[in-house]
């Protein structure tokens, strides 16, 4: 055989087909939660996966404000940031940020599980984090996945 029979096809930003999704975040513990967003984002699940290319899903996530956590984490966990000036690091923790920004928790912990590099950030902005069961996303006509 003077040929191979077999090729890899890798994806690129003109073949990957892109599709929305709607996840209700009802009940769910936020590290399977984020775990399942991020694969679904990075696109791992579709056989033209491509690692260097921005291959996955758009996902609409509602109810980010009910997800749980389990033991005393929304006590003891914590989220810590610098702003910018000495002596600047400030941390809230889990319960603390549930009541000022509930779509935060779910964003925060999708973020921590994307590469840290440009397609990182790119991937990011695939995510739609809301509070409550209203959406500004209808237009797209994102399909309901169930994780469970």
């Amino acid at each position: 055989m003077s040929h191979l029979s077999y090729k890899t096809v890798s994806a690129n930003s003109e073949t990957v087909s892109k599709e929305w999704l709607l996840i209700d975040a009802e009940g769910q513990p936020l590290g399977r939660l984020s775990s399942k967003i991020a694969s679904l984002i990075r696109g791992k699940h579709k056989v033209d996966y491509t690692p260097h290319v921005d291959c996955g899903d758009n996902v609409v996530v509602i109810n980010a404000e009910k997800v749980t956590l389990s033991g005393n984490k929304w006590e003891t966990k914590e989220y810590i940031r610098h702003t910018g000036y000495p002596g600047g690091q400030r941390s809230i923790n889990a319960s603390s940020l549930l009541k000022k920004f509930p779509e935060r928790l779910v964003e925060k912990a999708v973020k921590g599980m994307l590469p840290k590099n440009r397609l990182g950030k790119k991937l990011f902005g695939n995510l739609y984090v809301f509070v409550g069961e209203n959406h500004d996303k209808e237009a797209q006509k994102p399909k309901k996945v169930e994780l469970n």
